[in-house]
């Protein structure tokens, strides 16, 4: 843990937009994270990812050629290994986000954030974390949850869980953080995120996004349901 806290970010970043590359890359140079790729389309993104194999890539949705749901699916299939994925949004949720995250995505960010925003958001993705605050979560997920024309690649069997572990799966499926967690289940942050780790693994989950989603998606809460 120490030396992936120590070695230098290395990021990819993919948009159509040269300006929006150039400003990204100079945001992100500018506090020692290293942009080893720039790529105008999706197709571009996956090839840059299979040369460079870096930490996290910045990836634009609606691209020329493969758009970023594809590139996605294809970088998180494809053995890109511990390559996490930040989807870039014009529009809070863009109808693609949520596709996107089904992809395997881990989170999105919306175009106009601030430099700080922004390094602080990659850094967190880079360390394992979902990058998705509570509440955008839960209306992504119950806006877009169980639409016909949104297929999920996630199909996990929750009986592995144990009852507290569904608990919190539940729990966190409404958007509720850890510290919010711990504070409704009277639990230490620790333990916490000791229920949440084991459920990640349990399920095969890259991170709590995908939780998020597979709880919705296998039923385990219904959109709109109050908890």
């Amino acid at each position: 843990m120490e030396d992936l806290v120590s070695a230098p970010l290395r990021a990819v970043i993919a948009d159509d937009q040269a300006l929006v590359r150039t400003g990204f890359r100079m945001i992100l140079s500018a506090d020692g994270i290293d942009v080893v790729a720039e790529a105008a389309d999706g197709a571009e993104a996956v090839a840059a990812v299979r040369r460079t194999r870096p930490d996290v890539v910045l990836m634009d949705i609606r691209m020329p050629r493969t758009d970023g749901i594809e590139a996605t699916r294809q970088i998180v299939t494809g053995g890109a290994g511990e390559t996490r994925v930040l989807i870039l949004t014009t529009y809070d949720l863009d109808h693609y986000v949520y596709a996107a995250l089904t992809a395997g995505a881990s989170g999105f960010l919306l175009k106009d954030v601030t430099p700080e925003h922004l390094v602080a958001s990659v850094r967190l993705v880079r360390s394992g974390d979902a990058l998705l605050a509570p509440t955008i979560t839960r209306r992504l997920v119950e806006r877009f949850a169980r639409r016909d024309d949104v297929r999920s690649v996630l199909h996990r069997d929750l009986s592995e869980l144990t009852p507290r572990e569904l608990e919190v799966l539940r729990l966190l499926a409404t958007g509720l953080s850890n510290a919010e967690l711990a504070e409704r289940l009277t639990l230490s942050a620790t333990t916490v995120k000791t229920h949440v780790a084991r459920i990640l693994s349990k399920l095969g989950l890259r991170d709590r996004v995908q939780a998020v989603v597979l709880a919705y998606e296998t039923g385990l809460i219904s959109p709109g349901r109050p908890e």
